[in-house]
């Protein structure tokens, strides 16, 4: 700690005018020093020059946040953050969002055409019910996910959608509906707002009831002349399967047509998906066109981040990467890598729109590295990264053209895996190519190798996100958004398709 001398006025024989401490010798009372005005100089000195070195630390601070070092963020460090922020934030809104035009929340008339469809589903898989607790598939029947009815925590009392296929008076089949709740909360279950044009019918337990018992023994299945089989995903939580099980349910995995409800998706949740997945690789050009030497792969992310939600979007995951982190395709780093010209970046990132998400990646230079003529000479490190992109690029073209109705899931990924292997690469290809995407961003059917099961069918949508990781180097991902349609090409669902490393 810096020491300063000891003022003029706690010297012996100072004496400011008007003073009422004890007097001193009357040789110098009532007058300055001339010893006490040197200290008086000194000590005004010292406290100037340490305002001057707080400020500068200050500055330093702000810089340093920043991640910048050199030019006007010496002196306006936060600014120029706060601009660049800003300066995403306006390129997005400033393209007039034409994307979201189409996009409109889902009806309840939806939603009753969606449950209509899970009981013809049933019958064709020769399941009595479909039960579910709150979570993504009851999200996609009920509109109430796991958090919207558990505020605290997932909790040990069963709340449970029970869906069962009747026959109409027109002989179409219809789904039946009915809740198994705890008495204390049907009210509540009822204050959801669930979308059913009718009251919701609710079968209540008490808390020193069998729940499972209390929905054996009530008139939701008395009509079955059989064990009640019912069907469950693997969002329901192990003891509600036992328990189910245990008092005679038999209980069956999610399979078949009931699954193939959620996977082929309606014009309404085509629209949405569009919306939010060009939105998301909008944000990301909008807020590249920003960038600027010295930010980091966090300040990147709250930036998009900010974008996305001036848009109307919310986002849930955003990775970002530079060069040698990107090789670890989901992260892992600590976010304070530096931007530099030659920088490789990686982003990854999700939003939500109207309950459904998007999933992109894109892999490009920072704007101001200036793109490179044919004829200039490259470093070995970029052209490497330049080769890099455009096989990846290739591997995803190839998986695209295998998004055909009754194309294996499998042949998705194998197409573009044997470009990668075929250019040189073999095993830095990682993870699968690609899985379905709705209401979460990852669901089945799931596009691996080993998928030659699953059958592409029409009205499925998926990702292709083929990648090249080279360890301690850098990484390269594409990531894109695609509607199965027949026999005829993929429909694009993210607008464009990165057109090359400055141009994602």
């Amino acid at each position: 700690m810096l020491k300063l001398p000891q003022p003029a006025w706690a010297t012996p024989g100072f004496e400011a005018y008007g003073s009422t401490t004890t007097p001193t010798p009357k040789s110098t009372k009532g007058r300055f020093t001339l010893r006490g005005v040197v200290w008086m100089l000194v000590t005004v000195g010292l406290l100037v020059t340490s305002y001057r070195y707080a400020q500068h630390s200050r500055s330093r601070l702000s810089c340093a946040d920043t991640g910048a070092t050199k030019g006007p963020c010496q002196a306006h460090g936060s600014n120029r953050l706060e601009t660049f922020q800003q300066c995403a934030i306006n390129n997005l809104l400033g393209t007039g969002l034409p994307f979201l035009e189409k996009a409109v929340p889902i009806a309840v008339a939806d939603y009753e055409e969606r449950r209509d469809h899970l009981a013809e589903a049933l019958v064709a898989e020769d399941v009595d019910a479909f039960v579910v607790e709150p979570g993504y598939t009851f999200k996609y029947y009920g509109n109430v996910s796991q958090p919207e009815w558990e505020v605290w925590e997932p909790e040990e009392r069963p709340f449970l959608m029970v869906v069962r296929p009747v026959t109409d008076s027109d002989g179409k089949i219809k789904a039946n509906t009915t809740f198994l709740c705890p008495s204390f909360e049907a009210e509540r279950a009822r204050l959801l707002g669930m979308p059913f044009t009718e009251e919701i019918k609710i079968v209540s337990w008490e808390e020193h009831w069998d729940p499972y018992t209390t929905l054996q023994q009530s008139d939701v299945f008395s009509s079955l002349r059989r064990t009640p089989r019912l069907m469950v995903d693997e969002e329901m939580r192990d003891f509600i399967q036992r328990g189910l099980a245990s008092v005679g349910f038999d209980v069956v995995g999610l399979k078949g047509r009931v699954e193939e409800v959620r996977q082929i998706k309606t014009a309404s949740e085509v629209e949405i998906l569009r919306a939010v997945n060009t939105g998301t690789v909008e944000a990301v050009r909008q807020m590249r066109k920003c960038l600027y030497p010295g930010l980091t792969e966090n300040q990147i992310a709250v930036a998009l981040d900010d974008a996305l939600r001036a848009a109307g979007m919310e986002p849930f995951f955003d990775i970002v990467l530079f060069d040698e982190n990107a090789s670890n395709p989901h992260g892992g780093t600590n976010g304070s890598k530096v931007l530099e010209a030659e920088t490789f970046v990686l982003i990854d990132v999700g939003a939500h729109l109207y309950g459904y998400s998007s999933d992109i990646c894109r892999t490009f230079f920072p704007p101001f590295l200036e793109k490179p003529a044919d004829t200039d000479e490259r470093s070995p490190r970029m052209a490497e990264k330049l080769k890099v992109w455009d096989i990846v690029f290739e591997a995803q073209t190839q998986s695209i053209r295998q998004f055909h109705e009754n194309q294996t899931a499998a042949s998705v990924d194998i197409a573009a895996r044997n470009v990668i292997d075929e250019a040189g690469y073999p095993g830095t290809f990682t993870h699968r190519v690609g899985h379905g995407i709705g209401i979460k961003a990852h669901e089945s059917p799931y596009l691996n190798k080993g998928n030659h099961q699953t059958l592409l069918k029409s009205g499925m949508a998926f990702t292709s996100e083929p990648g090249i990781y080279l360890v301690d180097k850098f990484g390269v991902r594409h990531e894109d958004v695609l509607l199965v349609q027949g026999d005829s090409e993929p429909e694009l669902l993210t607008g464009s398709r990165a057109a090359g490393p400055w141009d994602p």
